[in-house]
């Protein structure tokens, strides 16, 4: 694959720059860095004292960034988890010093039209569906070894699959005659087990977002990188997220709510009100992608933006 072969217009891109409040000597790191679209409008915007740090698990990512960023000391790009974020910026004595984190969670367009990568439906591909295709189980390995129970709850609790038991048995019997080692033999065995389809949804959506959920391990990941947020940004700092899964949006809802609220110190403990405080502030509302963006970028339509800033201790 060509490193330019793909573009991919980034959701929310114009929002998250305003989000971000970003100053040309600040310092900040898209997490996901992906094809880089968000990274490269944040680089127009920083003079050359800012910093631009940047993560992402895909291979591919990485060698886009390194080829579109050579020789440029403002930016720097790691590969890995975002759940090293504190870990890395610890390393560079920069903690409590960063203005802004940006977190575009799931799959990304690029990842989707290439059918190597095992994410679509569409296309038929080796079923691997991992972030990192040299790192752990890949979605066919982990289609043919996991019990009925274990595929259920997975397709119920990620993909909120209705019929996860069904899809779960026809998985089962089919792959005891055969392993399912193809996107397509596993959409085909998604869609003559599913016995009503949404309108405009193919009957596979819910269940390759949650294999694919549950092989990178995404919302678990999540939570360990947003539990070191408020230790990486600066007093003002600001944190954007943009989920695409209701599970994604629920743990960033919940993680802003608690950051909102007061320490919940025992009532008996000597301790005033005055000392008591938030450690966050949610800034506006969330914002959903609208119909013109929808039409631009249709795989944005489920899109929501939450944004915090971090208040002074």
């Amino acid at each position: 694959m060509k490193l330019n072969e793909y573009t991919h217009k980034p959701v929310f891109l114009n929002e998250v720059l305003d989000a971000l409040a970003i100053r040309p000597d600040g310092c900040y790191v898209d997490c996901t860095f992906g094809r880089g679209g968000h990274s490269r409008a944040i680089m127009q915007r920083l003079g050359s004292r800012g910093r631009l740090f940047a993560f992402d698990k895909d291979p591919e990512a990485i060698r886009v960034a390194q080829k579109d960023f050579a020789g440029n000391k403002c930016f720097t790009c790691f590969h890995g988890s975002f759940t090293r974020l504190a870990e890395v910026i610890g390393q560079m004595g920069l903690l409590g010093t960063i203005d802004g984190l940006l977190f575009d969670l799931g799959v990304s367009s690029p990842q989707l039209d290439d059918a190597s990568r095992g994410f679509s439906f569409l296309k038929d591909g080796l079923l691997d569906m991992r972030m990192n295709p040299n790192q752990g189980c890949s979605a066919a390995e982990w289609i043919n070894q996991a019990s009925q129970a274990e595929l259920t709850s997975v397709l119920r609790h990620y993909g909120e699959e209705r019929y996860a038991g069904r899809i779960a048995r026809t998985i089962v019997a089919s792959r005891a005659e055969r392993a399912i080692t193809s996107t397509r033999e596993l959409s085909e065995l998604i869609k003559a087990a599913v016995p009503t389809v949404e309108t405009g949804k193919h009957p596979a959506t819910r269940s390759f977002q949650a294999i694919r959920i549950h092989v990178n391990n995404e919302l678990e990941e999540l939570k360990a990188a947003l539990a070191q947020v408020t230790g990486v940004l600066c007093e003002g700092g600001r944190l954007a997220v943009i989920s695409f899964h209701s599970g994604e949006d629920r743990i960033v809802k919940r993680f802003i709510r608690q950051q909102a609220r007061v320490d919940p110190y025992p009532s008996y403990l000597p301790v005033s009100g005055n000392e008591i405080k938030p450690r966050m502030q949610a800034v506006g509302r969330p914002l959903k992608s609208g119909e013109e963006a929808n039409q631009a970028n249709p795989r944005g339509r489920s899109a929501v933006l939450r944004i915090a800033e971090k208040l002074p201790s």
